[in-house]
């Protein structure tokens, strides 16, 4: 067990990687060990974040990827394959935000968010499957939100999204146990990243954020990569259906004055 955390010769896809939690999970990854292939929608930020991970292990593969298309997906399944031969770990971090009052949001927007969100991780989730399941040590992190357990104002759609994530990640958990597949989920707190910092940065909603914060404070993207670390290795070998809060105490909190 004292290499139980080691991802060396591991292949990892992390979608939604080339900037905010997505990308420093996937640095963190390759700074363990793992070969990472980090991919998003826009290839010059592909390019950009390839460049760091090929400086840190040698071992990419450059190539963007729509996860509202499933023919974009599974292109990506094809690339990596050919390339590498394997798959071990995908993390699923693809994913945006808008604010508006429930009672206003079109149909279209609200639709497009759950898309990409909840869909579009459907979509990664079964394409890379089969890869999964013939590693033999197969990891599926999917990145979710307080907003699975909580409520935040006028981020309605948002919310929805990331509570049907998780709730897909314990049904995936439960299907493919057998299968050798651990499928976990990680839901940050507040961490402001280019999503969201016009949101908490100096705002009254990122005062009172901080206010129910124990530690007082936002998290660093990097204080993500522990948790990831864990789910993609074999010290996750026991580890199903659950999800990590990395959150600096808000969802155990009560009273903070």
């Amino acid at each position: 067990m004292r290499s139980c955390l080691d991802l060396a010769g591991r292949i990892a896809v992390v979608i939604g990687a080339t900037s905010g939690l997505g990308r420093a999970i996937a640095v963190g990854l390759a700074r363990h060990g793992a070969c990472v292939i980090p991919t998003g929608r826009r290839q010059e930020r592909v390019e950009e974040v390839c460049e760091e991970i090929a400086g840190i292990s040698g071992c990419t593969l450059r190539q963007a990827v729509d996860v509202r298309d499933r023919a974009s997906v599974e292109a990506l399944r094809d690339a990596v394959l050919k390339r590498f031969e394997y798959v071990d770990i995908l993390v699923n971090a693809a994913g945006f935000t808008f604010r508006q009052p429930a009672a206003e949001v079109g149909e279209e927007s609200w639709s497009e968010l759950i898309d990409t969100h909840l869909n579009g991780a459907l979509r990664a989730c079964q394409a890379f499957y089969p890869a999964l399941k013939a590693s033999g040590r197969g990891r599926v992190i999917n990145i979710v939100s307080l907003g699975a357990f909580l409520a935040f104002r006028d981020v309605a759609a948002y919310c929805a999204a990331k509570a049907a994530l998780l709730s897909l990640t314990r049904s995936l958990a439960c299907e493919w146990a057998q299968d050798g597949i651990m499928v976990n989920a990680i839901a940050p707190g507040i961490f402001p990243t280019e999503m969201n910092l016009e949101l908490v940065n100096g705002t009254p909603r990122g005062k009172e954020l901080l206010m129910r914060t124990p530690m007082r404070r936002f998290g660093r993207p990097e204080e993500l990569v522990g948790a990831a670390v864990l789910l993609a290795s074999d010290g996750a070998s026991y580890l199903t259906g659950q999800c990590i809060v990395v959150d600096g105490g808000f969802m155990a909190s009560g009273v903070n004055s």
